[in-house]
């Protein structure tokens, strides 16, 4: 008998695939009326780098996508674990890559981002070796190699691309797109791995063995990476300069701190992602328990089928962003106005995101059935998938390449204390509290993105379409 997660799934497999075609054809009529000659060359460059981005970003993250469902049950449940020494081992995690991410900014900058990414491939494969022994001391140096690696993998890949979209001169547009495109492919990746890893549980009846797949895939991704990709750095793209030497790189971390304390549209884009990726996190570890305490049957929840379920949820939401973006008609716009026009649209996205999610979380709590809390958790998702290439588009044009590493791990600091600080007041006992926090933080930052970004980008469009008529 089909289980209900698997109607579900199915039919959220079905809504991907018909939103996909109806995305690609958005796509293909907004192309009309471009002059073919002109664009060709932008064109070529663009296709090539979504593959060499988007070919090494489906193995990284299907690597880490392997290991979703099952971390907290292997702690839990295969190691038996008490919940609170479960949340300790998430606490380091955080705490490690709370205290990497001032690092491994600078360090990508300064040496290269390519040359992190594959350091990220080998520290992130110790991590699987770790994690499949179960002794806590092995596990905590597992998880202080997590904490480094997630540090790595969400500053040096975001960077690399959009150091090099900006490199070959190509329009916001295209990058818009390959982002787009890369939060797609992170669902479809995510919502198969979901699977995989649900079938080789069933198989070999060890919540371990994602892990040592996802060890092998990532060995692979480091030879990709050499092969596929072209080294870029911060600081006029040059290894060899002497600004903030040293390996604390005290120097670009202060200059950094500077410019974001001084420009009140990249304080909000650090609370935005404080807001939504520390309710991410916080909810990475409440979903497998809240799903259970609502649970009236008596049999275990399928996890792989309602990760590959949120997975899918997150693919609709990238294909909900996409086709928002080429219904807008920016990429019909010439010049300066069109980056405008674009950067806008991202910014009231963001502020949507944060909103929606914010009253996803509160429907969870107010009605905690299991399917209820199952679709809101979906709803979730879904914003997920519009918040990676919304916020990726913020800071690839708010951020100067010189330090968008460096900023962009910068950011991760206040996520990180926010994450440990939940966990270590009792999330495991608190699970509606926590969400109730969550809320509250992802309502202000939806007002802060829209007073301070919207509102300053919508004054600054006014007032340069004003200027020419001034002259």
């Amino acid at each position: 008998m089909v289980s209900f997660y698997e109607i579900q799934l199915i039919c959220l497999c079905c809504i991907c695939a018909i939103w996909t075609v109806i995305d690609h054809r958005a796509s293909k009529g907004d192309t009309e009326g471009v002059d073919v000659n002109s664009s060709r060359s932008a064109g070529s460059s663009a296709r090539l780098l979504m593959r060499q981005y988007l070919t090494v970003y489906a193995i990284v993250m299907g690597a880490d996508w392997l290991q979703g469902p099952y971390v907290y049950s292997l702690y839990r449940e295969q190691y038996a674990f008490p919940e609170r020494l479960v949340a300790v081992l998430f606490v380091i995690g955080f705490m490690s890559a709370g205290f990497a991410a001032p690092l491994v900014g600078p360090w990508a900058d300064k040496f290269g981002r390519k040359k992190l990414c594959q350091v990220f491939c080998v520290t992130y494969a110790l991590t699987c070796a770790c994690i499949t022994l179960p002794y806590f001391p092995v596990l905590v140096v597992g998880r202080l190699l997590g904490g480094f690696s997630t540090a790595i993998l969400y500053s040096a890949f975001e960077s690399w691309v959009v150091s090099s979209s900006h490199n070959l001169g190509l329009p916001q547009a295209d990058l818009s797109a390959i982002l787009g495109r890369a939060t797609l492919l992170n669902g479809f990746v995510a919502a198969s791995a979901g699977i995989f890893s649900n079938s080789l549980v069933g198989v070999t009846h060890s919540f371990a063995t994602p892990f040592v797949a996802s060890g092998a895939i990532l060995v692979f991704g480091f030879f990709v990476i050499s092969g596929l990709w072209t080294e870029n750095y911060g600081a006029a793209d040059t290894a060899t300069s002497s600004d903030g030497a040293g390996i604390f790189q005290s120097g670009r971390l202060s200059q950094a701190i500077r410019i974001v304390w001084s420009d009140p549209q990249l304080l909000v884009i650090g609370l935005t992602q404080t807001c939504f990726e520390g309710s991410m996190y916080l909810f990475v570890f409440l979903w497998v328990p809240a799903l259970q305490e609502s649970s009236e049957s008596a049999e275990s929840l399928p996890l792989g089928y309602i990760f590959s379920c949120f997975m899918v949820s997150m693919m609709l939401g990238s294909l909900l962003y996409t086709t928002v973006i080429s219904f807008s008609h920016t990429t019909r716009s010439i010049g300066a106005h069109a980056s405008e026009e674009l950067l806008t649209i991202n910014a009231k996205l963001s502020s949507l995101v944060c909103a929606t999610s914010s009253v996803a979380f509160a429907v969870a709590i107010t009605f905690p059935s299991e399917y209820m809390r199952f679709w809101t958790f979906c709803v979730f998702e879904a914003c997920v998938g519009m918040y990676y290439p919304v916020q990726g588009m913020l800071r690839g044009t708010l951020i100067s390449n010189e330090h968008r590493a460096t900023l962009s791990s910068l950011f991760r600091v206040p996520l990180n204390i926010f994450v440990v600080v939940s966990l270590l007041t009792g999330v495991s006992s608190a699970r509606d509290r926590v969400l109730a926090a969550s809320t509250i933080m992802l309502s202000f930052s939806s007002i802060m993105t829209g007073v301070f970004i919207v509102n300053g980008l919508d004054k600054r469009r006014q007032s340069e379409l004003l200027l020419p008529r001034q002259q």
